[in-house]
């Protein structure tokens, strides 16, 4: 399994580090952590997507992100002392995760200083991501915003596949990652079903045709 938090980390760091975390498997629902808990730990998913998600002014719990095998949540544990959860992370399936907790990673920054560098490449990645989200929401219409999500969704879930994908996500998370109603999001979702370009079901999206989604999204 290759995590993009551990990217370019030379094979001796990288297995020192998976050698100190530790396994954990979720069932499908179970929430990994709670907003304002200690951040003590980082996840790398090996198997499962887990969804990422805040309270809205208003009250509501709005899905932001949705995480799977490859990546990571609770990253910003390893570079901040002593600081809380920004987020509710809960498992969408079964699935498993290496955590890796705040002091074992100390304890290797002692003996390859050089894995700050990597840490800190990844956290200018995300924060890149969201500056270009941030774009996305103040000049894209919104249902181009829905596309994109689409798209994003269907790479997480089809894994390079060139079949069909099914999106196992309802309509109001999808309408939640774009920063949309849902009633936009099912107006978005009937035309491209009409185009023959997706497939909705109860609770999931089925993508028939990857390319002509990206090219729509764009």
């Amino acid at each position: 399994m290759e995590w993009r938090l551990l990217d370019g980390i030379p094979d001796a760091e990288r297995l020192e580090i998976l050698r100190v975390a530790r396994r954990r498997t979720f069932a499908r629902n179970e929430v990994v952590c709670h907003r304002g808990d200690p951040a003590d730990s980082c996840h790398l998913i090996v198997s499962g997507r887990f969804a990422v998600r805040i309270m809205a002014p208003l009250g509501d719990t709005v899905t932001i992100a949705v995480r799977g095998p490859g990546s990571a949540f609770g990253e910003m544990a390893l570079l901040v002392d002593d600081g809380k959860r920004t987020a509710t992370v809960a498992a969408l399936e079964d699935g498993e995760t290496w955590s890796l907790h705040r002091a074992d990673f100390d304890t290797i920054r002692k003996h390859y200083p050089q894995a700050d560098r990597f840490l800190w490449n990844f956290a200018v990645g995300e924060i890149r991501m969201l500056n270009e989200r941030l774009l996305e929401a103040l000049y894209l219409p919104v249902d181009r915003r829905v596309r994109r999500r689409l798209v994003d969704m269907a790479e997480l879930y089809g894994a390079g596949s060139r079949g069909e994908i099914t999106i196992p996500l309802t309509q109001e998370v999808i309408a939640e990652l774009a920063g949309a109603t849902r009633p936009t999001v099912n107006q978005v979702l009937r035309e491209e079903e009409r185009d023959g370009v997706i497939k909705l079901g109860r609770g999931r999206t089925v993508v028939l045709d990857l390319d002509a989604l990206r090219n729509r999204a764009r």
